[in-house]
């Protein structure tokens, strides 16, 4: 029982500490948009809005959750911060033909990217996800998350509504 405990505290403050990398720079990368159009990430960051980047999988459950959950909150959050959201996409090129017909039927008004090499999860040195990066109108990385419970975008808000 003790060990039980033990493994549940880890995961759950694993959970919720943020990365090494905050205050640093998010990395720029090249990736697809769900056209197969080549675009730079810094076509979207550091363009003086707060950018929330949640990688995403369309096997995923607790990511399609934390997706469901934002959009419903999301025009709320673009009109009181200004936030843009990205939705990056790490299914393999195999699997990714279903995302376009996710994403419509979910109603999903993000931008969504493809890394079906998963090279920004090396970059930014996680494996599992949801995970979830918060970046300041500069694109440092100020708040990062990994995994998904309800509740988990409120608290996502709080720290958004800080960078104001």
């Amino acid at each position: 029982m003790t060990m039980q405990i033990l493994q549940i505290f880890l995961i759950s403050f694993l959970a919720f500490t943020p990365l090494n990398d905050l205050d640093k720079k998010f990395p720029d990368a090249q990736l697809k948009t769900l056209e197969g159009k080549d675009v730079n990430l810094s076509e979207y960051i550091g363009k003086g809005k707060p950018v929330v980047v949640s990688f995403w999988a369309t096997w995923c459950k607790p990511c399609k959750q934390e997706l469901d959950n934002i959009a419903e909150i999301y025009p709320d959050w673009q009109e009181k911060y200004g936030v843009e959201i990205l939705a990056i996409n790490t299914d393999n090129s195999r699997s990714l033909r279903k995302v376009p017909g996710l994403v419509k039927s979910k109603g999903w008004d993000y931008t969504i990217l493809s890394d079906s090499k998963q090279s920004m999860m090396n970059l930014l040195g996680f494996q599992a996800i949801p995970q979830t990066f918060l970046l300041d109108g500069e694109g440092n990385i100020v708040y990062s998350h990994s995994g998904y419970a309800e509740g988990d975008e409120d608290e996502l808000e709080e720290k958004i509504a800080a960078l104001k």
